[in-house]
């Protein structure tokens, strides 16, 4: 696990002090006294989403961007302006409703980064919607969240209609494979994305499975031998990095070559470690996000400093919420409707993108990205932005 997984208690909402040990302190900014009782001060925004869990990663990933984002504008505005409260709800569709309760209970939450994955985000984001709070996505890609009439969601990368067309796309133009396999771990993320490579490849699919997710499935066997037997040259996995691991390290066990293509919630190092470097060699991994690597300002080296890491999937883009929503509340959208009205007209620029969001809260079609990750010598690096449908 990442850096930052031991400060979390699962499935308890623990609070991290933004900046400073007192809110006393002198601010960066000149200020003294009580920051928190400031103008515009005394408010928290929350992190709902995995800090333990099979896919912690991704959410540590997020986490860490939106507590960055958090300390630096208390460096300027004062130790402890805002405080950023976290609910570790394991990636887990059970666990998070209760948090999300939990949650809109505490009145001084303004606004939600996460959740993370799309499950989750269908059971909680109604708790969210009744209470009227608004939230940011950084990585929940399934359409059908933006298709709900909740006000108050918002999702700040691209959905899967998007990153499922240019996944099948890069099967069909770069791999030039003629035979596909597509597997899904049943959740509504992966089953979601491989639907749309599904109709993408149309034809060039031979053969397709599905398989448990969570972490729950650890004899691919079964799936293995359809996929070996189809002489498919090319595999979609739709799921997340822990069961895609493992499942290509038993796939190269039993001597399939073929290239093992997935989306976002592949493309993590976890998927490394799961499957060994040599099995993960040449895996390719969509995500509708450009490289952190390449996040503008300082950042990449800001991140590494404070964590001890480079950025993750998803971190630039969660440091970018988090800072919509500190933009908001700096000019005095002090409640959640009030934040909620300001983000129907923003128009932000952030370190990853610029955000706009359309009526059902969908990023911007304009500002639309999607990028294809490679393994190469056991590191995730960019290989080039994915090649439209």
């Amino acid at each position: 696990m990442r850096q930052g997984l031991t400060r979390a208690l699962g499935g308890v909402a623990i609070v991290a002090l933004a900046a400073g040990l007192a809110a006393c302190n002198k601010s960066s900014s000149g200020g003294s006294g009580n920051a928190a009782e400031g103008k515009n001060c005394g408010y928290e925004i929350a992190y709902l989403g995995a800090l333990t869990g099979p896919s912690a990663n991704l959410g540590v990933n997020i986490e860490q961007g939106a507590e960055l984002a958090v300390e630096q504008y208390n460096k300027k505005n004062g130790a402890n302006c805002i405080v950023i409260k976290k609910f570790d709800s394991q990636g887990s569709a059970d666990v998070a409703p209760g948090l999300a309760r939990q949650l809109v209970a505490d009145k001084k939450i303004l606004g939600v980064v996460g959740l993370p994955f799309s499950g989750e985000s269908q059971a909680a984001n109604p708790i969210l919607n009744d209470a009227q709070i608004p939230n940011i996505t950084p990585s929940a890609t399934n359409p059908v969240l933006s298709t709900k009439g909740w006000k108050y969601f918002h999702r700040a990368v691209a959905n899967d209609s998007a990153q499922g067309p240019a996944a099948g796309a890069y099967i069909k133009n770069v791999l030039k494979a003629e035979k596909a396999f597509v597997v899904d771990d049943q959740s509504a993320y992966g089953a979601g994305l491989a639907d749309q490579v599904k109709a993408t490849l149309g034809s060039a699919v031979v053969d397709s499975d599905k398989v448990g997710g969570e972490g729950k499935q650890t004899d691919f066997s079964a799936t293995v031998t359809k996929v070996v037997a189809s002489g498919a040259t090319a595999l979609f996995y739709g799921g997340y990095y822990q069961n895609a691991g493992v499942f290509r390290k038993q796939l190269t066990a039993a001597g399939w070559k073929g290239v093992l293509v997935a989306g976002d919630g592949v493309n993590d190092k976890g998927y490394i470690e799961a499957a060994g470097k040599d099995a993960a060699e040449g895996t390719i991994l969509t995500c509708p996000c450009a490289p952190a690597s390449k996040a503008k300002g300082s950042f990449v080296t800001d991140y590494k400093t404070r964590w001890k890491v480079d950025a993750g999937t998803y971190s630039d883009v969660a440091y970018d919420a988090a800072n919509i929503f500190l933009e908001g509340i700096s000019k005095g959208n002090t409640t959640p409707e009030k934040l909620n009205d300001y983000l129907k007209s923003v128009n932000y620029t952030g370190v990853a993108n610029t955000y706009k969001f359309t009526d059902t809260g969908e990023l911007d079609p304009t500002q639309i990205v999607v990028w294809a990750f490679k393994v190469n010598n056991g590191e995730v690096v960019p290989d080039q932005a994915a090649p439209k449908a």
